[in-house]
């Protein structure tokens, strides 16, 4: 769902009140306001918000509500697009971990088409991720993306931790 004006965290807070399952990525910034370094969490894909539901469901909570938010359109159907769950979870299960430094957002225009190999991350904090193992500002990581929506890049994996798959 497209959330405007950047109220991703207040829809997110109604919608958890309610028993919704969300998800919106989120990074840590550090700001200098005056001497003070000020260490927040902000969403890391501006007015992006996933939500777990049926379509039933969803049609029927954005009739009832005054919340801020519309449909993303796929393009070539101009139905709302739904993410299917193998690409959710692995995108969740990387975006999760935005923590860590290392691990990058990138932008929805990035495609992982032609590029890389398929692998299957076998050991460490990402293991049972499926994405597509390439070079990322001269660095090897697993990217798991969401087509024309978002992609992520973990932190540099070594490739003894990968399994390729055909």
């Amino acid at each position: 769902m497209r959330v405007t004006y950047g109220r991703e965290i207040v829809v997110k807070k109604e919608l958890d009140k309610i028993g919704a399952e969300t998800f919106v990525p989120m990074r840590d910034v550090v700001e200098i306001r005056g001497k003070r370094r000020i260490r927040r969490r902000i969403p890391a894909i501006s007015n992006l918000l996933f939500i777990h539901a049926t379509s039933a469901w969803m049609s029927a909570f954005k009739a009832a509500t005054k919340l801020p938010i519309r449909y993303i359109m796929d393009p070539m159907t101009h139905e709302p697009l739904i993410v299917p769950e193998h690409q959710m979870t692995p995108f969740i299960k990387v975006a999760a971990h935005s923590d860590d430094a290392e691990v990058e957002f990138l932008p929805p225009s990035f495609s992982t088409a032609g590029r890389g190999t398929r692998v299957l991350v076998t050991e460490g904090i990402f293991a049972g991720t499926e994405g597509v193992f390439m070079r990322i500002r001269g660095d090897r990581r697993v990217v798991v993306s969401i087509p024309g929506i978002a992609a992520v890049a973990t932190h540099f994996i070594h490739p003894s931790h990968l399994k390729i798959l055909t």
